[in-house]
């Protein structure tokens, strides 16, 4: 009621700004009504703040990818409650996550950020997180509302998808979160869907979210993907990001003058502002009833990230390794950690765990651990760090100095955020620049990146002058994505020469002027050996070993937003390093570090394979609890696994004249597999652990299906026990997940599950809604979709029966 009666108060002018960024991250403040700043962050595995910097660390759980790998909505409420903690810590209200986009294909560039290819999996485990993040008094935003499933041409797509497809696959998850977790906000995506954009989609954002589901909360714009102030008002978006320059503020109130927007509509949207600000204490008079409970970050991020593991493999039990005297880990992914995926995601944890470091910490005395590079996973050149030094000098257009900033490596990354004093329309021009004193004599490597112009100079010798500007792409993408241009020159140890590489951003447009687009930096490869000479090296260090153990990864130019994947072969001559020390040891485990799905010719050589997604700040320490067998690795796959990129029946991510079609309807994923008739390498919902269930029996109750399964192995154990329907029809997929649980048994212990099928589990939509068939349906109940171990049948009889 007090909300209801703050809005007329308030004038045109004033209401009209609240619905616009003050600034990148913040909503203005409103003192005579008690309204703070309300402030935003980037959050799916960690809080950033407002500034895209080191200064203050975040700590850093593993992706949303591993966490859907767990299939556990009380850890992923778990996960919400820390980053809720991370954000009151940092005066963070609203949090940018979760993402519940689905895996429709595997070269989804962003797919690490999302949760799973199946919409039950995927709402669940984001349901938990948002309660567990709105638990400590903090907004999670889902996005991105909707059907922003690749990332090819995402400012300008037009996704056209049926209305069954929608509702059954990308609708779902938002409409279970909506309904179990009560969000306060949602995120509306650039892309359109079926003509209209979603920051415009009367019909989605309000027709289907606020009308039929009941959302209460804001509706705010991707960054930067509000494109029209009257249609955007009209609709359903509430808040356009970032500022100062949006479609909102000044322009919706001449729009509303106009008469092209009613006050009434403004005044909806100042509610739910305010109503958002009440929730997370923004608002004076509204009380917070927030859980101030303390979890400890670090402990968490590494229970996370065991509990996501996903063994495939494990030929004659070889892990957990019990008493190996020499271990030789291999690969540069061992020494460089890839904690998570590429883009605004970032965030800077205090301290990292490699896998090498935490394998050589748990070792038991006795055990020898070595290294050799093996192959490098990296396509360009890493930021420039060791015998540099190095600053970025700011300059306006007129070249006089703005600002000096000491840099840590070769880089610069301000995206949306500038160091303070800074304005993004004063700037002309940014510079690293400093010294390089080699420490070795030879050919070295020298690369620069940046989209825009650049001039780069090293000593006396200009290496390059010009545009760098990729053709055939938007310029944020260009902006995001890393293009290098690489440079060999002769150096001499101890012989200091100036480096500098100047960058002029390019013209953004009009509506995104005032926002900071930075990205630019040097990279730096010193002279080493060869990649022949490094993967001789490393097999021979596995022939002398007991266990050889490599580590494999994808990069940041690999998986990263504002861009889909080409292939799914590992980078470099990683596959390569796999099959020489395979050959040289029987005995060979391979951890691999990816965010989705990668081909791994080699599995049936090696005798174990271990999915470790993107693990997180404590990912080293939590291999070691896995490989030594301190814990079980206890996930199993959120999305089907392709042995070969050209076996997967969905890829197509490219529209063509800015249409991309889901001509695949209902079939994505493990459904379009089955319907195909091919097999992948390791079908959904797979994962082995170091016990054995037995499945008892199965029936099927009113309140749900009754699991008993117990524990045959001889140490405890953690199951996911998994429910599929099946249906003949051929319009419908044969299989669908239905529900699943988790349980934890001692040796030989037996326990239940009472895992619901809800109508809605059985129904299809039609025309007129959600319906159930009549008729027999087959519930399936097993360790994963191609290991089924009872069956078991429920019938549904009413004719027309409609599911709600």
């Amino acid at each position: 009621m007090r909300i209801t009666e703050l809005v007329p108060g308030l004038d045109l002018d004033t209401k009209a700004a609240l619905l616009a960024g003050r600034d990148v991250w913040t909503l203005p403040a409103v003192a005579e009504i008690g309204l703070g700043s309300l402030v935003m962050s980037d959050g799916p595995v960690g809080v950033r703040g407002v500034h895209w910097t080191a200064d203050d660390p975040s700590v850093t759980l593993p992706s949303p990818t591993a966490l859907a790998a767990t299939w556990d909505s009380a850890l992923a409420e778990r996960a919400g409650r820390l980053l809720a903690q991370e954000a009151r810590r940092k005066d963070v209200h609203v949090l940018l996550a979760p993402t519940v986009n689905l895996h429709r294909t595997p070269v989804g560039g962003r797919h690490f950020e999302c949760y799973s290819e199946d919409p039950l999996l995927t709402g669940t485990i984001g349901a938990g997180f948002v309660r567990g993040v709105q638990s400590g008094g903090v907004a999670a935003a889902v996005k991105h509302f909707v059907a922003n499933d690749s990332e090819t041409d995402r400012f300008t797509v037009d996704v056209r998808a049926d209305e069954r497809t929608l509702r059954e696959l990308y609708l779902a998850p938002f409409e279970q979160i909506v309904a179990e977790a009560r969000p306060w906000a949602v995120m509306a995506a650039y892309n359109s869907v079926n003509g209209s954009l979603m920051t415009e989609n009367d019909r989605l954002c309000n027709g289907i979210l606020r009308g039929e589901w009941g959302f209460d909360g804001i509706v705010v714009s991707d960054w930067l993907a509000a494109r029209h102030t009257t249609r955007g008002a009209n609709g359903g978006l509430d808040v356009a990001m970032p500022g100062p320059k949006t479609v909102f503020g000044k322009r919706l109130a001449r729009a509303v003058r106009a008469g092209e927007v009613a006050e009434e509509t403004v005044d909806a949207m100042v509610a739910r502002v305010l109503l958002l600000a009440s929730r997370v204490g923004a608002l004076d008079g509204f009380p917070v009833p927030a859980d101030h409970s303390t979890l400890d970050g670090a402990e968490l991020a590494r229970e996370i990230a065991h509990r996501s593991f996903v063994l495939l493999r494990n030929e004659n039990s070889v892990l957990p390794l019990t008493k190996p005297r020499r271990i030789a880990v291999l690969g540069q992914a061992a020494t460089e950690a890839r904690i998570l995926g590429g883009g605004s995601a970032t965030v800077f944890p205090s301290s990292v765990v490699s896998p090498l470091e935490g394998l050589r910490a748990a070792a038991s005395d006795g055990v020898e651990i070595s290294h050799a590079v093996g192959a490098d996973p990296r396509t360009t050149l890493r930021p420039a760090l060791d015998g540099f030094l190095l600053e970025a000098v700011v300059r306006d257009k007129d070249q006089h100095v703005l600002g000096r900033y000491p840099l840590g490596e070769g880089a610069v990354s301000w995206i949306g955020d500038l160091p303070r004093g800074l304005s993004a329309s004063r700037i002309g021009t940014v510079a690293i620049t400093g010294t390089f004193v080699p420490s070795v004599s030879g050919k070295h490597l020298l690369s620069c990146t940046g989209a825009g112009d650049l001039r780069f100079t090293a000593g006396r010798r200009t290496l390059f002058d010009g545009k760098h500007l990729p053709d055939g792409e938007d310029l944020v993408t260009a902006i995001m994505s890393t293009k290098e241009k690489r440079f060999e020159l002769d150096f001499t140890a101890g012989d200091a020469v100036e480096v500098e590489l100047v960058y002029e951003p390019p013209a953004l447009p009009e509506e995104d002027e005032g926002f900071a687009w930075i990205a630019f930096g040097i990279g730096h490869s010193a002279p080493s050996a060869s990649e022949e000479e490094l993967l001789e090296e490393a097999a021979a260090l596995a022939a002398g070993a007991d266990v050889a153990v490599v580590v494999v990864a994808t990069t940041p130019e690999v998986e990263t937003e504002g861009v889909d994947r080409t292939s799914l072969a590992l980078p470099g001559r990683q596959d390569e390093l796999v099959a020489r020390v395979a050959a040289a040891n029987p005995n060979t485990v391979v951890v691999v570090n990816a965010g989705s799905p990668v081909e791994m010719p080699w599995t049936d050589e090696v005798a174990a394979v271990l999915l470790t997604w993107f693990p997180g700040q404590a990912g080293g320490t939590a291999l070691a609890d896995v490989v030594f067998g301190h814990e079980e690795p206890g996930g199993r796959l959120p999305t089907t696994w392709p042995a070969r990129m050209a076996d997967s029946p969905v890829l197509r991510v490219r529209p063509e004249d800015g249409v991309l079609p889901y001509e695949e309807g209902v079939f994505i994923g493990y459904r379009a597999w089955d319907r195909s008739g091919r097999t992948p390498a390791y079908w959904f919902g797979h994962g082995l652990g170091y016990t054995t269930w037995t499945y008892e029996s199965a029936t099927v109750e009113p309140d749900g299906v009754r699991v008993r399964v117990t524990n045959s192995g001889d140490r405890p154990g953690r199951e996911v026990v998994q429910v599929y329907l099946r249906s003949s029809e051929v319009d419908r997929p044969r299989r669908w997940l239905a529900g699943f649980a988790v349980v934890r048994a001692a040796p030989g212990e037996s326990v239940e599950a009472v895992i619901p099928l809800p109508e809605r589990a059985f129904a299809t939509w039609t025309d007129d809604g959600w319906h159930v068939r009549p008729g027999d349906y087959p519930v399936e109940i097993g360790h994963a979709l191609d290991d089924i171990r009872l069956t078991t049948v429920t019938r549904h009889w009413r004719p027309g029966c409609r599911a709600v």
